[in-house]
């Protein structure tokens, strides 16, 4: 099991195939993606890897925030998630994972928060029909209908589809295609949609119903961590 990485949604667009066919895709972003700790069975019952990307000032931070990302020798960041790994795919502090982590036809699985549409009614939140366009409905031809049954059991019962707030969840979207990589730009490209708003951050694994390439990297496709890189004190004071 690899380590996954956290992408930013720059948007949508499309790429031609020498036959000139297009392919709409969605364009990701790896941003200063760095490895900022390990977690390992032995001290915390699990193994993983905890991931860095973007930048933050560090006068926002907390005094035990800069302390941790000082202590690594990491400048700040925005945003933190841990992917769980095998014990053999651990990577060093400090490297940073770059685009050319996934490999062109590679299916992934890729998470986000959706966008929110707000209180919607059944038919749009369901997918509902509706009632009937005439014999005897009045007024009500985009009401749900019925929700319940008789005086047994004389309820509604929870998780019932109803009229309700829409969106704004997070949501798996398995098995979408790599379709190139751009490791110096820092660029994934993603066939179809993904879940989420442009800016918004997305995790993207490898699939977990397809079975990995060959020639995707292992432990992963890191560029080592520089010395001269401005540590989390700096500014801070």
């Amino acid at each position: 099991m690899r380590s996954g990485v956290i992408a930013q949604k720059v948007g949508m667009t499309r790429i031609f195939t020498d036959a000139g066919e297009h392919i709409p895709v969605t364009v990701l972003k790896l941003e200063k993606l760095q490895v900022l700790g390990h977690r390992t069975n032995d001290k915390n019952g699990y193994t993983a890897l905890q991931l860095g990307a973007g930048t933050r000032k560090a006068s926002r931070l907390t005094k035990s925030e800069r302390e941790s990302f000082a202590k690594v020798e990491v400048e700040p960041k925005r945003k933190l998630v841990e992917f769980r790994v095998s014990p053999e795919n651990l990577i060093e502090v400090g490297a940073e994972i770059t685009a050319d982590h996934f490999v062109p036809g590679q299916f992934v699985d890729v998470t986000g928060t959706n966008q929110g549409k707000g209180f919607q009614g059944a038919m749009k939140r369901w997918n509902f029909s509706g009632l009937r366009a005439t014999h005897g409905v009045s007024v009500t031809h985009r009401a749900h209908g019925s929700t319940g049954q008789r005086q047994d059991p004389g309820k509604v019962f929870k998780g019932k589809k109803m009229a309700g707030h829409m969106g704004d969840t997070r949501v798996t979207t398995q098995n979408v295609e790599i379709v190139s990589t751009d490791a110096d730009r820092g660029l994934i490209l993603i066939r179809g949609a993904v879940p989420g708003s442009k800016g918004a951050w997305i995790l993207v694994r490898d699939a977990a119903k397809v079975a990995l390439p060959a020639n995707a990297p292992k432990p992963a496709a890191v560029r080592a961590a520089t010395k001269n890189e401005a540590p989390a004190t700096e500014g801070a004071e």
